[in-house]
């Protein structure tokens, strides 16, 4: 996995994965990946991320609808947005697997 270098539009294709904001941040900030932080609760989305698997496959994760100040050490459930379903598939694992490295 590796910081986004392909910016396309994405979709939610009711792919998911649990993780904490601070995790994601770190991860954004060792591979320097792009990310928008406006955590005040006031938008449809607090945090989105931009990555690219190792096959060069685009995707985004981003909270959605949760319309509060998320804390950064608590479990959110993410939406994972890409193209197809098929990306967002093969994004999931690769972001799996870089959460837990």
């Amino acid at each position: 996995m590796k910081a986004a270098t392909n910016f396309k539009p994405t979709s939610f294709h009711h792919t998911t994965i649990v993780a904490t904001p601070n995790e994601l941040i770190s991860l954004a900030n060792k591979l320097g990946a792009n990310y928008y932080d406006g955590n005040d609760g006031e938008d449809k989305t607090n945090f989105d991320f931009d990555f690219e698997t190792d096959n060069g496959v685009y995707f985004t994760v981003y909270d959605w609808k949760e319309y509060r100040v998320l804390d950064l050490d608590r479990d959110v459930t993410w939406h994972i947005g890409g193209e197809t379903g098929r990306d967002t598939r093969e994004a999931v694992v690769e972001l799996a697997k870089a959460l837990t490295n």
